[in-house]
This record gives C-alpha cells, structure tokens and sequence, in this order.
C-alpha cells in the first residue's frame, strides 16, 4: 500500500510539472484530425473542460490545415523540385498547467505575416478558404506568433492556460 503511494505521488508530481512529445507526418489533409487527436490525447492527464480540448483541437486544426495548404501547395513543391509530399512537424510541452504547441513545415512561407494573420486574407479563395485560420487561433489561444521565412517555411506557437489543472494545483 505504502509503495502504491509513492508510486502515484512520483507519477502525479511528473505529469503536474512537465512532459513534451514531438512528431512529424506527411502533409496531407487526413492528417490533421490525427494532429488533432494526439494532441487532445496529449493534455487528458490535465483534466481539461470540454471547453478547453474544443479551444486546442480547433487551433490544432487551423495550424496543421495552413501548414499543409499554404506552405505545402502543388506549384510551389513544383518549382522548387521539391519531394511530392512535405512534412509537417508537431511538438506540445506541458508546464505545470500551460500547454504549449508549435506547428512548423518547411515549405512555401509567408511573404507577409501581418496581412496572413488579418481576418478573411487567403491565397488560396479557389480552395474556398474563408481566412480565418489565424484568427481563429488567437481566439482559441492564450497566446499566438507566427515566424515565417519566404522558401524557408512557417512556424505558429500557441501556448493556453488550463484553467482545470490550475483550479486543481491550488487545492
């Protein structure tokens, strides 16, 4: 019974401070409800609100779907002989109750990321892309930057507060 405690008072004191994951995957549009769902997956051990997980999964989303559509676009991959399929890379960190994201590809980039990031903006009206993906993300999030580099490629961090795990941690 004794070891049963510490057992569970080493494995909460670890998961309540910290723990990251990385991945990459192909640059293709099934692969974002698995971002999306790994991700949820991720921050479960925090007991987050129903609330909370829609907030992550719909940011998630809009991070991996811009990654894949606008870095990663047919003519671009085209003219810059690059492979057929680009990748899109995923890293989340837990810290304490602050759940940090950050979605990065290594394709097109971003000309101008103020104008991106200016609600109903796209390059891409012919996909009937509504623009939003930025603004969404701001909403959904605690905090958002995004870094681009033209032929470099583009990286978003997002970082949201939980507010379940911080009610619990001043129990």
């Amino acid at each position: 019974m004794e070891t049963e405690q510490k057992i569970g008072s080493i494995t909460e004191n670890c998961m309540g401070t910290r723990n990251e994951m990385q991945m990459s995957f192909d640059a293709i549009s099934e692969n974002e409800a698995f971002a999306r769902l790994v991700v949820s997956a991720f921050v479960m051990p925090l007991n987050p609100t129903v609330e909370e997980i829609s907030d992550i999964k719909t940011a998630v989303s809009e991070a991996v779907t811009n990654a894949i559509i606008h870095g990663y676009d047919e003519e671009y991959m085209q003219e810059n002989c690059r492979e057929k399929i680009g990748k899109v890379h995923l890293y989340c960190r837990i810290e304490s109750n602050l759940l940090y994201i950050e979605v990065k590809d290594t394709g097109k980039g971003i000309e101008d990321v103020a104008q991106a990031m200016e609600p109903l903006f796209t390059t891409r009206p012919e996909l009937e892309r509504s623009g939003m993906g930025f603004a969404f993300m701001e909403a959904f999030m605690d905090r958002l930057e995004v870094a681009s580099k033209p032929g470099c490629g583009t990286t978003v961090v997002m970082e949201k507060r939980l507010q379940m795990a911080e009610e619990e941690n001043n129990i």
